[in-house]
């Protein structure tokens, strides 16, 4: 219950799958999503393993790694701000090779983010289960059922997509504001990295 409420909290997550939904079709936001699920497998595996305890306490490996995230944000800002204003324009080659890019995407924004392991550090043992089990195999248990969760969460923004795609692009006016959307979006969640 507390990772549904999560996943369906607006943030940069769902934002990013309902936008990527609504421009390049839902192929793609699936993409999107698979990528952000595969980048929580990484992170709940450096908590099993505690490394973001270390990471969070050498300030200069944790100062690098916010740099990374923020250095990808700015860079993805960066290309929608040179991209073509109408998104339908090539949307049979976004379909046809974009899956690989969106779910790249997904990851490499999600593990570059070491808030998301610090955040799960901080949420998951809370919710320990098991005095005998070892505590890493909690952890995954865990981790697993926030994945599934947070998927099933997101797929259902990827299905409403259909309504912000016709909401936003019937006009260049509003593809206007949905590519400032998008680089506000990224723009932001780089100032949120580097602030953390």
């Amino acid at each position: 219950m507390a990772t549904a409420v999560l996943a369906f909290s607006p943030g940069p997550d769902n934002l990013f799958v309902l936008i990527q939904s609504a421009i390049h079709g839902k192929k793609t936001g699936m993409a999107v999503v698979l990528g952000l699920m595969t980048g929580c497998l990484i992170h709940t595996s450096l908590v099993a393993f505690g490394l973001p305890a270390f990471i969070h306490s050498n300030e200069s490996m944790y100062f690098i790694l916010k740099l990374f995230g923020v250095a990808y944000m700015l860079f993805l800002a960066i290309r929608v701000y040179k991209s073509d204003l109408n998104f339908n324009k090539d949307y049979k080659k976004v379909q046809s090779d974009g899956f690989y890019e969106l779910f790249k995407q997904g990851f490499i924004m999600n593990v570059l983010n070491p808030k998301v392991s610090i955040f799960f550090l901080a949420f998951f043992p809370a919710f320990l289960f098991s005095e005998t089990m070892a505590l890493y195999k909690q952890f995954y248990a865990l981790g697993f059922l926030f994945i599934l969760t947070s998927f099933s969460v997101f797929s259902c923004y990827v299905f409403l997509s259909s309504y912000f795609s016709k909401l936003f692009l019937k006009s260049p006016q509003r593809q206007l504001l949905l590519k400032r959307l998008q680089i506000g979006f990224f723009i932001g969640i780089a100032v949120v990295i580097l602030r953390g």
